[in-house]
């Protein structure tokens, strides 16, 4: 009989989980088709992309809760790739402040993100940067190819990348649909370089499977410990998967477990006063030597002031930090994959942790919010007119 992380599927229909199981195991095998979808339309892809970067002054990468957090795990990539100042500003903002990120003398790309594209706030972000931008460009990355931002029409140039429809999360949390828009977005900042990116992208599905393989265990054990409270860090790519996974761990247990995310420096200023002794600590670190210096002393740190529950380290093999209670491991020592990737399989064992924390409290993964207070795609949010 089939089963996920041990559970056969009766059990975990039982448990409102099955869903949200099989969409995080999936991962990797989606990261396959998406690479194989993306080098099919790369030639257009290549061409638009080319038009917009030529005429564009800035980049904006958008999308709404966890579909914004990927712009903040990108925009660093796009801005080095292509040298235009690159921002994550969520649909919720572009919406409510249009004027802070549109201007009749700017052309700005824009890139949304949407599992499902039915989020009010989707179209109403272009159609605001289409009437307050002289030109824009669109380029519109989703799972669902019925949704109306799949349907949406501009009178500006766009392009479209519909993901395997695999993506298309059913649990309310979204898992393959992050990673696998994440992924998509990866790829498009350089197009130009897919042979060479295809030999990391091969370590990176090697990778995601083995974090599920050798991880989920250890995952289910520390989610059985007496946290109330969980801290993600991580610096520049990973900060969008500190603030993805802090999200999911407070989406899945329903509130249960309240949840932060900062960078390493920024944690020092204020924000460490969260720590307590029934606080979960969860460390992204870096790839970068320069980069882990801080980090290293972030850690150190820790040992002034209160004591975490746990302190658990998210780190490539050949890092060495002997203060942590936990070690997860996303690398090997004979093949480095480059941070842009490593985000990408790196929210897994943060994913793992929100699922049998769930679990542990009697939770349903699949729809974990059983007074509708949070839905799969947002409800009841009124558009009004730039000019009432």
């Amino acid at each position: 009989m089939q089963s996920f992380f041990g559970l056969a599927i009766p059990e975990l229909e039982s448990k409102g989980a099955l869903h949200t199981a099989r969409e995080i195991v999936q991962q990797p095998d989606i990261w396959h088709k998406i690479l194989e979808g993306i080098i099919g339309q790369s030639s257009e892809l290549q061409h638009f992309l080319q038009q917009a970067c030529s005429a564009a002054d800035n980049i904006i990468l958008t999308g709404a809760g966890t579909s914004a957090y990927i712009g903040l795990s990108l925009q660093g990539s796009f801005f080095r790739h292509t040298n235009i100042l690159t921002r994550a500003v969520a649909t919720t903002d572009l919406v409510a402040h249009p004027q802070d990120y549109f201007h009749r003398n700017k052309t700005p790309l824009i890139i949304s993100f949407a599992r499902s594209g039915n989020s009010p706030e989707s179209c109403a972000a272009l159609e605001l940067a289409d009437e307050l931008s002289a030109a824009c460009y669109h380029l519109v990355i989703t799972c669902n190819s019925h949704g109306s931002l799949a349907r949406w029409q501009s009178r500006h140039p766009q392009q479209r990348i519909l993901l395997p429809p695999e993506c298309n999360d059913k649990s309310l949390a979204m898992t393959s649909s992050y990673s696998g828009m994440l992924f998509a977005g990866t790829l498009l900042t350089r197009l130009h370089h897919l042979p060479a990116l295809q030999r990391q992208a091969s370590r990176l599905f090697t990778y995601g499977k083995s974090l599920l393989r050798t991880y989920t265990p250890v995952m289910q054990q520390i989610a059985a410990a007496p946290f109330r409270r969980a801290v993600f860090l991580g610096d520049g790519a990973f900060f969008g998967t500190a603030t993805e996974g802090q999200l999911k761990l407070q989406e899945l247990t329903n509130g249960k477990v309240i949840c932060k995310s900062d960078s390493f420096l920024g944690f020092r200023h204020g924000p460490k006063a969260v720590i307590d002794e029934s606080t979960l600590v969860i460390y992204l670190f870096s790839n970068s030597p320069y980069v882990l210096r801080y980090e290293k002393d972030l850690v150190l740190s820790m040992k002034q002031g209160n004591k975490a529950l746990m302190e658990i380290g998210v780190l490539p093999a050949n890092t060495h930090i002997p203060e942590l209670d936990y070690l997860i491991l996303t690398n090997d020592n004979q093949s480095m994959l480059e941070e842009d990737l490593l985000c990408v399989c790196n929210i897994i064992p943060l994913q793992l942790l929100a699922f049998f924390t769930a679990l542990k409290l009697g939770i349903h993964p699949d729809n974990p919010s059983d007074n509708g207070a949070i839905t799969r795609v947002v409800e009841g949010v009124s558009i009004y007119p730039l000019k009432a």
